[in-house]
C-alpha cells in the first residue's frame, strides 16, 4: 500500500517500555501502517522525512490540563504542541466545561480556571462540535468536574444538597460520562467543592463504576492534613468502586516538606491490597491557581503571602511577573495590607498566582515512584506571566530530569507518558507505535530537547523537537506551526467523536 507519511532512519521508542530500534514509521489514512523497514512508496501528495537518528515515539499525553476554554481562545495549542503533546486530559479540579447553562458565566463560577468557553452547548457532545469547529491542532478527551456540577445545581451554597440535587448532580455526570467522558474529577481545595462531604463525592463518583471509568482529584489538602486527604481519596476511590486518580501529587508548605513519602506508602499499600489508584506530577517546585481560593480574607496567611508571585492580574497588570514581597517593599506596604487589596479589587478573585511551597527533593521522589505519570496543571491564560509549567513541562522531563539528573531511563520516560496514560485515561488506540494505532507521533533529540520557559520568561518554546505529528498530519515541523487543525475529541475506551 503507498503512504500518506513516512519517517525514515529514526530511534523507535514505541511507547510501551522496550529500548529503542532503529527503523521507519510509515502512516496512511490517519493510522500507522507499517513500523521497520518501509519499503512500500507514498501516494501522491505524500511526505518523506529523514529522521537522520532522531527518536521517534508516540505523542505525549497531559494526564492534567485545563484545556477546556484554551481549545476555543487558542486552537492551535501551540504551546502544548511545541512540547510533543498531541493529546491533554481536560475538565481537572472539578472544573469541567460541561454540564454547561450557556446563560450563566461559567469563567466567573471557576475563577478564571475556564476561560475561553463560549458557545451555546450544554452537554459533552455539544461542547466537542462547539470545540470542532475551531480545527484544534491537538487531541483532548475530557472529565466532568464535580465544582462545575455543583455550581449548576446548587450555586455557591455552602450545604449538603437534597436527595433532589444530588439525584441532578447524578444525571449531569452520568450523562457526561455516556457520551464519553472519562471519569469524574474533583477539586476539594476549591469553592464550592469544599463544602461537600466525602459522602457526597462517593455517590457521584459511583456514577463512573458502570462505565469503569476514573475518579480523579484534587485532594481536600496538599499541606498539613496531606495525609488525612489522601485516606479521604483512597476511601472515596474503594467505596465508588471506581480507578482513584491523585492528581498532581504533593506535600505543600516547608512543614511538609518529606510527607510525599508516607503518603506514597498509602497508595502502594492501597495498590498492595488490590485497588486501583494511579498518580501524577508537575515537573515543579512551585504551583498555580486561583490566588483568592489560598487565603482566608480574615486572617491573611503572610508567610505563604511571602513565597507568592502574580501570573495573572486583572486589576493590576503592572503586578504580573513579580512577587508580593517585592511589589510590598517598593510601594512601602504590609504584606497583609497588598494581598487584601489584590484580593478585593475589581476582578480580585480572577487573580491567578504562582506558590513556590514545594521541595525539589519531593520531585524527585515522585518521579522516581513507579507509574508516576505527568501533568502540566497549566491554566492557559498566556495574558500576564503564566507558570513556565504550560510551555516546559514535558521537555523540563526530558532533558532536566531524565538526561541529566537520571532519575529514569529514556524509555520508560516516555511510557509514562505515552502508553500507560494512554491506558490508564481511555484514550482508544493511542500511545503506543503500532499497525493500526493512530499516527499521533514525536521526533525529538534527547540529547538536546530542553525545556526554556522561565517564571520571567514563561512564553517560550523548547528546543530539540523537531516533528509533531497529530493523527497523521504534520502539526509541528522544525520550530513551524502547520495550522493543519487535525486534533479530535476523544471519547473514552471508543473511537473518537464525529460530528
Amino acid at each position: 500500500m503507498a503512504h500518506d507519511l513516512i519517517v525514515r532512519n529514526v530511534e523507535i521508542l514505541d511507547g510501551t517500555g522496550a529500548d529503542a530500534f532503529r527503523g521507519d514509521v510509515a502512516v496512511a489514512g490517519g493510522r500507522i501502517s507499517e513500523v521497520g523497514q518501509v519499503t512500500a512508496g507514498l501516494t501522491a501528495n505524500g511526505v518523506e522525512i529523514d529522521g537522520e537518528g532522531a527518536t521517534l515515539c508516540p505523542g505525549l499525553i497531559d494526564t492534567h490540563a485545563h484545556d477546556d476554554g484554551a481549545f476555543f481562545r487558542y486552537p492551535g495549542m501551540e504551546f502544548k504542541l511545541a512540547q510533543g503533546v498531541t493529546t491533554v486530559v481536560s475538565g481537572n479540579c472539578g472544573f469541567s466545561a460541561v454540564p454547561a447553562d450557556p446563560q450563566a458565566d461559567s469563567v466567573a463560577a471557576s475563577g478564571g480556571i475556564l476561560a475561553g468557553v463560549e458557545g451555546q452547548f450544554t452537554d459533552l457532545e455539544g461542547y466537542f462540535a462547539a470545540v470542532l469547529e475551531r480545527s484544534p491542532a491537538i487531541n483532548n478527551m475530557m472529565l466532568v468536574g464535580h465544582n462545575t456540577v455543583r455550581s449548576l445545581v446548587l450555586g455557591q451554597e455552602k450545604r449538603a444538597p437534597s436527595s433532589a440535587e444530588l439525584q441532578r448532580m447524578r444525571e449531569h455526570v452520568g450523562l457526561a460520562l455516556e457520551q464519553g467522558a472519562c471519569g469524574f474529577s474533583s477539586g476539594l481545595i476549591y469553592r464550592p467543592g469544599r463544602w461537600s462531604d466525602t459522602e457526597e463525592v462517593t455517590e457521584l463518583a459511583k456514577m463512573a463504576a458502570p462505565h469503569d471509568a476514573l475518579y480523579t482529584t484534587h485532594m481536600r489538602n496538599e499541606g498539613d492534613h496531606l495525609l488525612d486527604a489522601v485516606d479521604e481519596s483512597l476511601t472515596i476511590g474503594k467505596d465508588s468502586g471506581v480507578h482513584l486518580h491523585i492528581s498532581h501529587h504533593k506535600s505543600a508548605g516547608k512543614a511538609n516538606w518529606g510527607k510525599v513519602k508516607a503518603s506514597l506508602a498509602k497508595v502502594d499499600a492501597a495498590i498492595a491490597d488490590g485497588q486501583r489508584v494511579t498518580l501524577d506530577v508537575y515537573p515543579y517546585t512551585a504551583g498555580s491557581g486561583r490566588m483568592i481560593e489560598y487565603f482566608n480574607l480574615k486572617n491573611i496567611d503572610t508567610q505563604l503571602a511571602a513565597v507568592v508571585r502574580i501570573a495573572s492580574c486583572p486589576a493590576f497588570r503592572e503586578y504580573e511577573g513579580r512577587m508580593l514581597v517585592d511589589i510590598a517593599a517598593e510601594e512601602n506596604t504590609d504584606l497583609k495590607e497588598l494581598t487584601l487589596r489584590i484580593l478585593t479589587a475589581p476582578r480580585g478573585d480572577r487573580t491567578l498566582c504562582i506558590q513556590f511551597i514545594i521541595d525539589e527533593a519531593d520531585v524527585e521522589t515522585n518521579l522516581r515512584h513507579a507509574d508516576m505519570m505527568v501533568g502540566s496543571d497549566g491554566i492557559p491564560d498566556l495574558r500576564g506571566r503564566p507558570h513556565p509549567r504550560l510551555f516546559g513541562t514535558f521537555p523540563r522531563v526530558l532533558g532536566y530530569y531524565v538526561r541529566e539528573r537520571g532519575l529514569m531511563s529514556l524509555p520508560e520516560a516516555v511510557r509514562r507518558m505515552t502508553s500507560l496514560s494512554a491506558q490508564t485515561f481511555g484514550l482508544h488506540e493511542r500511545g503506543s507505535i503500532q499497525p493500526g494505532f493512530w499516527a499521533d507521533l514525536l521526533l525529538f533529540r534527547p540529547d538536546q530537547v530542553k525545556d526554556l520557559a522561565t517564571y520571567d520568561e514563561p512564553k517560550t518554546e523548547p528546543v530539540g523537537i523537531e516533528l509533531v505529528v497529530v493523527n497523521g498530519e504534520v502539526a509541528y515541523r522544525g520550530g513551524q506551526h502547520t495550522g493543519v487543525g487535525s486534533g479530535q475529541m476523544l471519547r473514552y475506551r471508543r473511537s473518537s467523536f464525529q460530528q
